[in-house]
């Protein structure tokens, strides 16, 4: 039995590449194109705007002979806008300063990171402290701080006790931290959200408030010396 050869249909003629301005003579638009541009562009009059066009409302096919002719595309950007907004720039161009752009953004966003700290009604001040200094790490790294106290069972009925608790350890911690959500009991548990203050810049030291010294000595109340005084020539 004979084999039928494989026939996936007419192959798309070979030739140049198409100059910028021309690229509405392709046969369909690809899925993967994130904006209509050219001969896809179903409005009957669009705004234009950019720095190499004069801003205004134009009939589409008097905005595709304005990009025919500085060779550049016509790309709505705004299709749900009355009328569609429309820039003339070539697309090739304009797709990759759109991924460097969202790429910029992606990276200065920061990513927020949560640390829990558990405590239950009772923490003695061994495991406290112990958790203080985890919390102050935390803080330091720029993370924020969840702790919450967990009643089982009847400590429920410690709820103020571990009110305070957490009210102690925000007040701990506000060299570092400031309280974003006050103490809220949530099921069996009682939260308290801190997030960390602005960290100074590389090179800056932290300013430290200017504590007077123990003690009113006043500027007359300097150690006097008590070096004898060398006696002057004939006297003894």
């Amino acid at each position: 039995m004979e084999k039928k050869p494989n026939f996936s249909g007419p192959r798309r003629p070979g030739g140049p590449r198409p100059r910028p301005g021309q690229r509405g003579d392709r046969r369909g638009r690809s899925d993967k194109d994130p904006y209509a541009t050219n001969e896809h562009i179903r409005a009957r009059e669009v705004r234009l705007v950019g720095d190499n066009v004069e801003p205004g409302i134009y009939p589409i096919e008097k905005a595709r002979k304005i990009a025919a002719g500085l060779e550049l595309d016509l790309i709505e950007i705004s299709p749900t806008a009355e009328p569609p907004v429309c820039r003339i720039l070539d697309y090739q161009k304009f797709l990759y300063q759109q991924k460097k752009r969202q790429k910029e953004q992606k990276a200065k966003a920061t990513k927020v990171v949560v640390k829990e700290i558990r405590f239950g009604p009772q923490t003695d001040d061994h495991d406290y402290n112990f958790k203080l200094k985890h919390a102050r790490g935390f803080l330091q790294e720029g993370s924020k701080v969840k702790a919450y106290v967990f009643f089982r069972g009847r400590s429920i009925l410690f709820k103020e006790q571990g009110e305070v608790l957490l009210l102690r350890f925000a007040s701990d911690l506000e060299d570092l931290g400031k309280v974003e959500q006050m103490p809220v009991l949530e099921g069996k548990r009682m939260i308290i959200m801190i997030t960390p203050l602005k960290t100074p810049k590389k090179g800056e030291t932290p300013k430290k408030e200017q504590r007077p010294e123990s003690g009113k000595a006043g500027d007359n109340d300097a150690t006097p010396d008590l070096k004898p005084a060398k006696p002057e020539e004939g006297q003894e």
